[in-house]
Formats: structure tokens, C-alpha cells, sequence
């Protein structure tokens, strides 16, 4: 079944409370958000909260629970892309910030006649590191990558 904001963002919310309580790390977190964001069906939320305890409102399953097995559930089929999704929108929403700020900065020292303060890079740098070492690290965790 397609889902919608309302599904999507119910999901979000459990995914903070966990990561607020302390049951996810902020890489773990960050991974399942983008998963969620590029959800599709009910089915693909489900494995995302299917390791945390109840609490409160939270998605459910149209369908019934199913019991724990002793192998672990397979990963959805476009996690590795859709992370890549995830990442090239962060890095656009990056590119767009940083536009915005230079061509104000760019407007205001025209108009003043002489450079200002490079303001601009207090948006730029610490969230372009963030987003660099994110993309270069993004797979450091995965089993088999070196």
C-alpha cells in the first residue's frame, strides 16, 4: 500500500524518540530517516522501527506482526541508493544555502563599493565538512567495504 506524509512522518517521530532515548546512534538514525523519506509502501517503513520497542503512537503494520526469527531481516532492496538520494538532496539543499548567501554578500559589498567580511563561510565550511566526511564515510560501516 502507498504511503503518504502523515505515514512517513509518524515514522520520523518514533525514529526521534529512539534516538532521543538513546537506541540508535546519530549514523543509524540518519540512515533510517533517508530511508523513510524515500519510502514508497507501508511495507518498506516497517523493518525501520521492527527493532524498537513500543512507545506511544507509532506506524503500524496494516499487516500482523510477525514473530522474531533467528536470522536477521534483509535490508530493503535500494537502501545503497536511496542513501545516495538522500545524500545528493543534502548536498543540493548545501549548494542553494551557500548560492543565497554569497550573491547577498556579493550585493551588499557592490553596493557598498568595497569587499566585506566573507560572512558566507560560516554557512559553507562547517556544513560542507559535515556533508564531505559524510560522503566520503558513508559506507565505512558496511560489512566488506575497506
Amino acid at each position: 500500500m502507498r504511503i503518504g506524509n502523515v505515514e512517513r512522518d509518524a515514522v520520523v517521530s518514533r525514529l526521534q524518540t529512539a534516538f532521543g532515548e538513546g537506541r540508535l546512534d546519530v549514523h543509524e538514525f540518519d540512515q533510517r530517516v533517508a530511508q523513510v523519506y524515500a519510502a514508497r509502501t507501508a511495507g518498506e517503513l516497517v523493518p525501520l522501527t521492527a527493532d524498537l520497542p513500543a512507545a506511544g503512537p507509532a506506524f503500524h503494520s496494516p499487516t500482523p506482526a510477525r514473530t522474531p526469527t533467528s536470522r536477521p531481516a534483509a535490508p530493503p532492496k535500494r537502501s545503497r541508493q536511496n542513501e545516495g538520494r538522500a545524500l545528493l538532496w543534502a548536498w543540493r539543499a548545501w549548494a542553494a544555502a551557500v548560492s543565497i548567501n554569497v550573491t547577498v554578500w556579493l550585493l551588499v559589498s557592490i553596493s557598498e563599493g568595497d569587499p566585506h567580511y566573507f560572512w558566507p563561510m560560516w554557512v559553507a565550511g562547517p556544513w560542507g565538512a559535515i556533508l564531505l566526511v559524510g560522503t566520503i564515510f558513508r559506507n565505512a560501516d558496511r560489512p566488506g567495504s575497506s
